[in-house]
C-alpha cells in the first residue's frame, strides 16, 4: 500500500476547498505522518461527523486515542496550535438514537468488551454487537491491542487469530469499514514486536486494508525524528539491549508551551504528547474513512461515469441488503437518492481512491443533467423495445 496525498473527490461536487486527505492507493494508512491536526479542514472533519457511526473496542492502551480526543476539545477551544473552529467542534460521544445531527462525532467507546488480543472473544463480541438491531447504523469498527501482538507473532497465530478473522468480518459485513491496528511498541520484546507490527503492515498493504499504525506514531517525535528502539512510555534506548537515552515526549514537552503547542491529557502507560498525537491521527483516520466510503464507482473500473449511473438506476429502490456494486454509494445498504447525489457530485472523477481530475474536467451542472437525462432516455428506449418484443 503506497502512501499518497490525494484530493477529496467530494470537494468539487460539494463546493469545498480541494484539500489533501491522507488516503493511500487502494486502502488507508494512518501513521506518524498524519499527526498534524491543522492540515485537516473543518469541512472534511464535519463530513466525518455527519456520516460515520463508530464502535471502538479496547482496553488501557487503546484509551490513548479517546482520552486524547477528549483533551483535544478544550485545547482547540482555547486556540491551541492556532486552531480556530466552532466551540466544542471536536466533541464526540455515542449517539445511540442518531439525534446528534453531526453536532458531534458518533463514537461508541468500549462498545465491545476486551481488546483484539483475546481470541475468539473479540470476534464473537463484534458479531454480537453488529447483529443487534440497535447497532444497525454502525459503519466503522475499530479494535486496538494491549500487549498480546508480540506473543501471537511468536506463536504463529497472528494470522489465524487476527488477520484472517478481520478479513472474514469484512466479508460478512460489507457495509462496515474495519480498521486494522498495529500493537504498541514494546522495547522488552523488541524483535517479536517489530515482526508482528510489520506483518500487519505488509498484510494491509497487500490487501488494501484500512490501517491505524499505533506503533509508528510512538516511534517518531513531532519533528520527525525516528527512534529505532522506543518503548510505549516514549523512552528510547541505544539498542535492543543498550542503555536508556531519554524520553522523546518529555523532552519535546519541556521545550514547548502547554496549552499552545500541546495539551495535558491522560495517556495510559505513556505521556500526554503521545495521547495528543494519537488523537490527531484518529481524526485523520475519520476524515479518510468518510471520504473513502462515499464512492460511486459501482463497477470498479477506475472512473465514475454513465455506466455507474445505469447501475444505480437498475437497482434504485432497494431498501435494504444492497451492496456497493448495486449502486450503494454511501454504504448504508440502500440504493436511493443519496447515492445518486454522490454519483452526481463525483461524476467525471477517478473512482476508488477518491483522486479527482482537475476541476476544469468536471462537468458543469447543465452538462451533468444532460448526461443524466440521456441515460434515462436510453433506459426508457430499452424498456420500450423489450416491451414490444415481449421480453419481460
Amino acid at each position: 500500500m503506497q502512501k499518497v496525498f490525494v484530493f477529496s473527490f467530494l470537494a468539487i461536487g460539494l463546493g469545498l476547498p480541494s484539500i489533501p486527505i491522507l488516503v493511500s492507493e487502494g486502502g488507508i494508512l494512518i501513521d506518524h505522518n498524519d499527526t498534524d491536526i491543522t492540515a485537516l479542514s473543518q469541512e472534511t472533519m464535519q463530513l466525518a461527523k455527519d456520516t460515520l457511526h463508530i464502535a471502538y473496542g479496547h482496553t488501557s492502551h487503546g484509551s490513548q486515542l479517546t482520552d486524547g480526543m477528549t483533551g483535544l476539545v478544550a485545547f482547540a477551544n482555547g486556540g491551541g496550535l492556532g486552531l480556530s473552529l466552532p466551540t466544542d467542534f471536536f466533541d464526540w460521544g455515542y449517539d445511540a438514537d442518531n439525534s446528534g445531527g453531526g453536532a458531534y462525532l458518533d463514537l461508541h467507546d468500549y462498545a465491545m468488551s476486551g481488546d483484539v488480543g483475546y481470541y475468539p472473544q473479540w470476534v464473537n463480541n463484534t458479531t454480537n454487537y453488529l447483529n443487534h438491531p440497535a447497532h444497525s447504523d454502525i459503519n466503522v469498527i475499530i479494535w486496538s491491542w494491549c500487549g498480546q501482538v508480540s506473543n501471537k507473532y511468536a506463536n504463529g497465530t497472528l494470522d489465524s487469530e487476527y488477520l484472517t478473522p478481520m478479513s472474514d468480518l469484512e466479508t460478512a459485513y460489507p457495509h462496515v469499514t474495519f480498521v486494522y491496528m498495529t500493537g504498541h511498541v514494546d522495547h522488552w520484546d523488541d524483535a517479536d514486536n517489530k515482526g508482528a507490527n510489520q506483518m500487519i503492515r505488509d498484510y494491509c498493504a497487500a490487501n488494501n486494508k484500512v490501517l491505524y499504525d499505533f506503533a509508528a506514531i510512538e516511534s517518531y517525535d513531532p519533528e520527525g525524528t525516528f527512534y529505532e528502539f522506543p518503548d510505549d512510555n516514549c523512552d528510547y534506548y541505544a539498542s535492543e539491549s543498550g542503555p536508556k537515552l531519554g524520553n522523546w515526549a518529555d523532552e519535546w514537552q519541556n521545550t514547548h508551551t502547554e496549552g499552545v503547542d500541546w495539551f495535558n491529557t491522560s495517556a495510559a502507560h505513556s505521556r500526554p504528547l503521545n495521547g495528543n498525537r494519537k488523537a490527531y491521527a484518529a481524526w485523520a483516520l475519520w476524515v479518510a474513512i468518510a471520504a473513502e466510503r462515499l464512492d460511486a464507482d459501482f463497477d470498479n473500473d477506475g472512473d465514475i461515469d454513465g455506466s455507474d449511473f445505469l447501475t444505480w438506476q437498475q437497482h434504485y429502490g432497494l431498501a435494504s441488503g444492497a451492496i456497493h456494486a448495486q449502486g450503494d454509494a454511501n454504504r448504508d445498504t440502500a440504493v436511493d437518492g443519496q447515492d445518486l447525489t454522490v454519483w452526481q457530485d463525483t461524476f467525471g472523477t477517478i473512482g476508488g481512491s477518491g483522486i479527482s481530475l482537475t476541476p476544469g474536467m468536471v462537468p458543469e451542472p447543465g452538462c451533468l443533467m444532460l448526461t443524466i437525462l440521456t441515460f434515462l432516455l436510453i433506459s426508457l428506449i430499452r424498456l420500450d423495445k423489450n416491451a414490444c418484443s415481449g421480453i419481460k
